[in-house]
C-alpha cells in the first residue's frame, strides 16, 4: 500500500494506488487499461470495506473523480442484490429518481430500482444520455451487476465531451441553430404503450403531463397517441462547464436500428407513424450521411468491459452515455437514478 503523498499523483495515472482517507486507505484506484482512462476503477483493498459507508465518508473525493472522469466502477465490493445497490445509490447520491417517460421496457424491482432494460437479448441498444429528449433528466446514473451474462451483454459507455469535439464545428451549429424535434407514436402493437410509459390509463393526466413539459400530445383513433417535442442538441455541464453532445437524436432515428428491425418497421409504417424517430426542428428529414457521421463519433469513443457480479458503474448522465450490447444466457443488470436537472438548472448554474 502506497504512503497518502501518493494522493497528489492520482489523476491521469495508470498504476493502481491507495486512496488516503481520514480513516486507513481502503481502496484502490486504478483503469481498466494502459491509455484508457474511463472509467475510474475503485476496488477495495482490504476485505469487508462497505460500499455505501466508503461512499458517505468520501463523497467530496467521489464528486470529484466522477466530474473528471465521467464514471466510476466500483469492483469487488460485492453489491448483489437490489437493496445494497440502492444503499449505495442514496449514500452516493441522495434520494432516487422515478422512471417517467419511459423509452425502454423495465421492470421495477425495489423502490425506485429498475431492470436497466428488458429488450430481447440479440438486439444492440445504442449510446444515449439517459432521457436526454426530456425537460428533466437523471445527472447521475447508477447500473449495477447481479447476474452475469454467459456472453455479451456489456453496457458501453462513450464521453459525450469528446463526441461533441468530434464533429465538424459547422455540423453541431446546425443542430444548435435548428433543433431537434421527437416524434413519438404509441399505439398499433408496435413499441411501448402510452400507459406504461406515462404510468397512467387517464388521457387528462397524459395531456395535462404533456403540456406541463412543453409537450404535444395528438390523440388518433383505436387509441393512438403521437407526441411531438422540440429539444436541444448541445447543453452545457452545471458543474464542469463542458460541453455535451446531449440528445436522443441519433438514437431515436429509425436508421440507427438494426436492418431487420429498420426494415420490418418502414414496410408496416409510414416515416411520422413510426414509433420514434427524430428531425431537425423545423420537422426536416436529417440526411443519412449526417446521420453515419453521428454515428461515428460516438463509436469512436465507445469504451466496453465485461461485467462481473457484483459491479456498480457509476456515471454522470451528461458527461458519458451508455448503451447495451446482445447477449447470451441469463443476465441481470439493475439501473437507478439521482440528481434531477433541467435545461434552467444548467442555465442558473452558468448564469448565476
Amino acid at each position: 500500500m502506497e504512503a497518502k503523498s501518493g494522493l497528489k499523483k492520482q489523476l491521469g495515472s495508470i498504476k493502481r494506488q491507495a486512496l488516503a482517507t481520514d480513516q486507513q486507505a481502503l481502496v484502490t484506484t486504478s483503469f481498466l487499461s494502459e491509455g484508457q482512462n474511463l472509467p475510474l476503477v475503485v476496488r477495495p483493498s482490504v476485505a469487508g470495506v462497505d460500499l455505501a459507508q466508503w461512499a458517505t465518508n468520501n463523497l467530496a473525493w467521489l464528486t470529484t473523480q466522477l466530474h473528471h472522469y465521467g464514471g466510476v466502477l466500483f469492483r469487488g465490493f460485492g453489491v448483489d442484490t437490489a437493496q445494497a445497490f440502492e444503499t449505495v445509490i442514496s449514500a452516493a447520491s441522495g434520494e432516487l429518481l422515478e422512471y417517467r417517460e419511459r423509452s425502454s421496457p423495465r421492470s421495477q424491482v425495489q423502490g425506485n430500482i429498475y431492470t436497466s432494460t428488458e429488450h430481447p437479448a440479440d438486439q444492440t441498444i445504442f449510446l444515449h444520455n439517459e432521457n436526454s429528449y426530456q425537460q428533466a433528466w437523471p445527472r447521475q446514473i447508477f447500473f449495477c451487476c447481479t447476474i452475469e451474462p454467459a456472453t455479451g451483454g456489456e453496457t458501453p459507455i462513450a464521453d459525450v465531451r469528446k463526441v461533441y469535439q468530434r464533429l465538424d464545428p459547422a455540423l453541431r451549429q446546425r443542430f444548435i441553430d435548428r433543433g431537434i424535434l421527437y416524434v413519438r407514436n404509441f399505439g398499433g402493437g408496435v413499441g411501448l404503450d402510452w400507459r406504461n410509459v406515462f404510468q397512467t390509463a387517464d388521457r387528462a393526466e397524459v395531456d395535462a403531463y404533456c403540456e406541463r413539459v412543453g409537450m404535444q400530445a395528438i390523440w388518433g383513433e383505436n387509441d393512438h397517441l403521437q407526441t411531438r417535442r422540440m429539444g436541444r442538441a448541445v447543453a452545457t455541464h452545471p458543474i464542469t462547464g463542458d460541453l455535451v453532445w446531449f440528445n436522443h437524436a441519433t438514437f431515436f432515428h429509425v436508421s440507427t436500428l438494426e436492418a431487420p428491425i429498420r426494415d420490418g418497421l418502414l414496410a408496416q409504417f409510414k416515416p411520422e407513424q413510426l414509433p420514434n424517430n427524430s428531425y431537425y426542428g423545423d420537422g426536416s428529414p436529417i440526411e443519412p450521411e449526417v446521420m453515419e457521421t453521428l454515428r461515428a463519433a460516438y463509436h469512436a469513443e465507445t469504451i466496453m468491459f465485461p461485467w462481473e457480479r457484483g459491479d456498480v458503474l457509476m456515471l454522470d448522465n451528461m458527461l458519458v452515455a451508455h448503451a447495451r450490447s446482445p447477449f447470451t444466457g441469463s443476465r441481470q443488470v439493475l439501473v437507478g437514478m439521482a440528481h434531477p436537472t433541467t435545461h434552467g438548472d444548467v442555465a442558473n448554474a452558468i448564469n448565476g
